[in-house]
């Protein structure tokens, strides 16, 4: 059944205008929007207290006064990272009103106020800031046929078991150590595999293993020339090369291979993350390996399920996060090249 609709006070007193003048109490209705039963009770009430005013409502009354719903708001949104039991005693010192930590609580949500984990992004300073707007300002009129030309890429660690520290139980009270209801971890996530992948709107590399640590001479011997050189062939002549600022990466011998090579690298911001599409990617990665039952019970099982998984990822996910990168920038823009919401 639908909500019944209130009808306000302006409204009710064009109603017994109309009434006065002689229109039908039906016809009031279709005006007002509601049913004919809804007038006859108003003008009822009207010819009894000759006022279309509410009745004063019943129950407890609020503790605080619009001017201290005022004061708490105002508190929350100067600290965002206050708690209401804070505010609560700011609200005693300056107003001299005790009330309770839930009350705080209950005239924040009032207001769409509510306590969340903050977002976790990589620190910005005025260099990265002014770096990310910069690079949003030079490819804000890119096409999206530019961007399929663009070849993404990244590194990325997979644990062996997953911590969800946002992972929620049904429990009764006296129950929170019982078999079933503790999550258990394992120290450093049991181990952990490091990978390498790229994609582009139309094609994707192999993944690759890396074992150990990547140095520039790796990168260039292991990756660069034997996946993203082949990978920037098939797209076109035009096809540009996308990595992050990473040591390896920046290396002089890998700087000198890519310019010999004759290959359009992209210049890419620092701490800028949230551009590159292929996080996303990796997210998806992690989710289908997560949702797979059993789990991997080993480093090997887990390197096997991530070479699966990215090959059977439809190619159709690859292109909807390249049409992303327009908006992408066009936020970074908006946002003066603070964090977007990618």
């Amino acid at each position: 059944m639908p909500p019944r609709r209130k009808v306000t006070t302006f409204n009710k007193a064009r109603a017994i205008a109309w009434l006065q003048d002689g229109v039908s109490k039906r016809e009031v209705g279709r005006r007002l929007g509601v049913s004919h039963s809804v007038v006859i009770r108003l003008h009822q009430k009207f010819q009894a207290t000759n006022s279309v005013l509410e009745r004063p409502w019943s129950g407890r009354p609020k503790k605080t006064t619009q001017r201290e719903d005022r004061f708490i708001r105002r508190q929350a949104l100067q600290q965002r990272g206050t708690t209401a039991n804070i505010i609560r005693g700011q609200l005693r010192v300056a107003t001299n009103t005790n009330v309770s930590t839930k009350t705080t609580r209950r005239r924040l949500y009032e207001v769409g106020l509510r306590s969340r984990r903050p977002a976790v992004r990589p620190r910005l300073t005025a260099a990265h800031r002014q770096a990310r707007l910069a690079f949003c300002h030079n490819h804000a009129t890119w096409t999206r046929q530019q961007w399929a030309d663009v070849l993404f890429s990244d590194e990325s660690r997979f644990n062996l078991h997953h911590h969800d520290g946002r992972a929620r139980v049904w429990m009764r009270q006296g129950e929170r150590y019982n078999n079933g209801l503790v999550q258990e971890r394992v120290a450093f996530g049991g181990g952990s595999i490091m990978v390498w992948g790229a994609f582009s709107f139309r094609h994707r590399t192999p993944f690759y293993h890396i074992v150990g640590n990547l140095t520039g001479q790796r990168y260039r011997d292991e990756i660069v020339a034997p996946l993203v050189l082949p990978a920037l062939h098939q797209i076109d002549l035009q096809a540009v090369f996308q990595d992050d600022n990473a040591t390896p990466h920046r290396a002089r011998l890998v700087n000198n291979f890519i310019q010999q090579a004759g290959v359009t690298r992209m210049n890419w911001p620092t701490c800028s993350p949230d551009f590159n599409p292929i996080e996303h990617l990796w997210d998806e990665l992690d989710r289908r390996v997560r949702n797979n039952h059993p789990p991997p019970r080993n480093l090997q099982q887990l390197l096997q399920f991530l070479q699966i998984v990215w090959q059977a990822i439809p190619q159709a996910f690859c292109r909807k996060l390249v049409n992303s990168m327009r908006n992408r920038t066009a936020e970074g823009i908006v946002k003066r090249g603070g964090h977007t919401h990618y």
